[in-house]
């Protein structure tokens, strides 16, 4: 196994798990393999981005991604017809904001990269018809800050999607999902807050309505899995535990049935650092 990365990075990180030969499904799960412009397209396909997607429907003009990462998202959006900024600190050809402008100019996609952290957005009010951020909130310095500027650079009208974002039950939970982390020993950028921490602080910022996307209903929660994938998962679940799998096959065939069972599943969820994602408004004036 190759030794871990001495220098505390997300771009070492990333390049650390991509060595390890244990973890190349997850390498793919999370769209960190190359090349970078097949992730993407990967991306945009994905059951995850056409959740998102049916969000944007019949929305037009300039989107923001926010804390964009590689760009998978910033890529997604400008195939999706918008005029994309890429907010991205890290300055990376690996996971960062050089890495968005190779995918961009690789695709022949026009986005704008602008390297700043959300809690200090350098546009003016309401730029942005839709604002997106992907697995950003829990990263996240001052999460207050971070939702009122997000809130202060939208349109009147406009949409804000927080999606895949950690969420623990009480705060002794933080240092066991921490724990269970694959990266987060290696560059300590990892955290989760509680559910009302973010709703607070997205309402507290001016949202409203604010939709809260619970882990085991939303696809965009539920990949790398989707509802036919993770009904194979417990199918398989339970015929190891108690072998008849046509019978539990059949009993959990009903979409409405296996829906309403993650429903009832959903009341006892307390996993550390389960997923949620948020959708938020801003009023028309």
């Amino acid at each position: 196994m190759p030794a871990e990365p001495e220098t505390s990075t997300w771009e070492n990180a990333v390049i650390w798990l991509r060595n390890q030969p244990s973890q190349q499904q997850l390498v793919l799960d999370a769209f960190y393999d190359d090349p970078l412009i097949a992730a993407a397209e990967r991306y945009f396909g994905s059951e995850e981005w056409q959740t998102v997607s049916q969000l944007l429907k019949g929305r037009t003009g300039t989107a923001l991604d926010v804390g964009a990462g590689r760009g998978i998202a910033s890529y997604a959006l400008a195939r999706e017809g918008f005029l994309v900024t890429a907010l991205e600190p890290d300055p990376s050809a690996i996971v960062g904001a050089a890495a968005i402008r190779a995918l961009a100019a690789e695709a022949g996609l026009q986005v704008d990269v602008v390297q700043e952290f959300s809690e200090r957005l350098p546009f003016a009010d309401a730029t942005f018809d839709v604002v997106f951020a992907r697995a950003v909130l829990h990263h996240t310095r001052d999460l207050d800050s971070a939702c009122r500027e997000m809130f202060r650079v939208l349109r009147p009208g406009g949409i804000f999607i927080a999606a895949r974002e950690h969420v623990i039950s009480k705060e002794t939970d933080l240092t066991q999902f921490l724990d269970q982390h694959p990266l987060h020993h290696l560059y300590g950028g990892e955290h989760a807050f509680l559910l009302d921490r973010y709703t607070g602080a997205l309402n507290d910022a001016g949202f409203a309505p604010v939709e809260v996307l619970s882990p085991l209903k939303s696809p965009i929660n539920l990949f790398p899995y989707t509802i036919d994938s993770l009904r194979n998962e417990v199918v398989g679940r339970l015929s190891r535990k108690v072998p008849a799998g046509p019978l539990w096959r059949v009993a959990l065939g009903s979409n409405r049935i296996f829906k309403s069972l993650l429903s009832i599943a959903e009341l006892f969820d307390n996993r550390p650092g389960r997923l949620y994602s948020f959708v938020g408004h801003k009023a028309q004036l």
